[in-house]
């Protein structure tokens, strides 16, 4: 076709050749991201947690925002989400949200997701409509389809039942039968409500937590060969991974590449794929 428009010009032609380029450069580009999904649990399903931070109210609310921009990019991705546990904050947003998102390459695109998201805005709960900051990490774990050779002693678990508590939608559990267990050695905890008998709960809710151990066994024999002392981000100022600045400019800034948009609405939307394209690239 070029060597056609070279030798006569042709406006179909041309617009044709040029639609032509722009799909196979897509394609490539979409399969050099695939390329990159070479970890050990990169194709896995992965199970994804938010929790606010400093802020109050406030966190609260920028909490359930980034699950609806979860929420939308999985929809965008044709990815299945399960609710796990919800817990609805006191005057508005959440307290915590944990889902499993499955889907093929789930857990390594959401990687790198992992951190603490800082949001800058007007706040609609304040009656002075001052700007404020806002703080929230999300945590991703993979949720690996096979038996985990982690062993669990039952002397470690503080194991709770509780009634679940806000509106987490028609799929969530209603009755006393939600539970929560923590490793005390460790200190993590993990929640489910989503099932509907307390057993189920329990065993979703230790699947969870082996998930949970074993990363964090990985982790830290990462940091051992690499001599690396770990430590653990407060979720406040100076510890985020990516700002997300609505007021007084719109910005959405990733610290760890500097790829930022100021087009704040589609990203709030779930169109983060820039964002995480970036990151995968950054590990080249």
């Amino acid at each position: 076709m070029l060597s056609l428009l070279e030798q006569e010009e042709d406006e179909d032609l041309f617009q044709e050749v040029t639609k032509n380029i722009e799909e196979l450069t897509k394609e490539t580009e979409e399969l050099n991201i695939l390329l990159l999904l070479n970890g050990p649990y990169d194709k896995n399903d992965c199970i994804l947690e938010i929790h606010p931070g400093a802020g109050g109210t406030e966190s609260c609310d920028w909490a359930n925002m980034l699950y609806r921009m979860y929420l939308r990019w999985c929809e965008k991705k044709n990815y299945k989400v399960t609710l796990l546990d919800y817990q609805a904050g006191e005057e508005a947003g959440i307290k915590s949200v944990s889902i499993l998102i499955k889907g093929l390459n789930a857990y390594g695109y959401l990687k790198n997701e992992k951190g603490v998201h800082r949001l800058v805005r007007l706040s609609p709960f304040d009656a002075n409509n001052r700007r404020h900051t806002s703080f929230a990490s999300v945590d991703v774990t993979p949720d690996i389809d096979r038996d985990i050779d982690i062993e669990i002693d039952e002397k470690d678990l503080k194991i709770d039942v509780y009634h679940s508590s806000g509106a987490g939608g028609q799929g969530v559990n209603t009755t006393d039968s939600a539970v929560r267990i923590t490793h005390l050695p460790t200190k993590i905890v993990v929640t489910c409500q989503n099932e509907r008998s307390q057993i189920q709960n329990k065993e979703q809710a230790l699947r969870v937590l082996k998930n949970k151990l074993l990363v964090k066994k990985l982790e830290e024999q990462e940091q051992e060969l690499k001599g690396i002392k770990g430590e653990q981000s407060n979720i406040d100022f100076g510890s985020q991974i990516r700002s997300y600045v609505l007021h007084p400019y719109s910005l959405i800034k990733d610290h760890r590449t500097n790829v930022e948009t100021s087009n704040v609405g589609k990203v709030l939307d779930g169109e983060i794929d820039l964002f995480i394209e970036s990151n995968l690239k950054k590990g080249i």
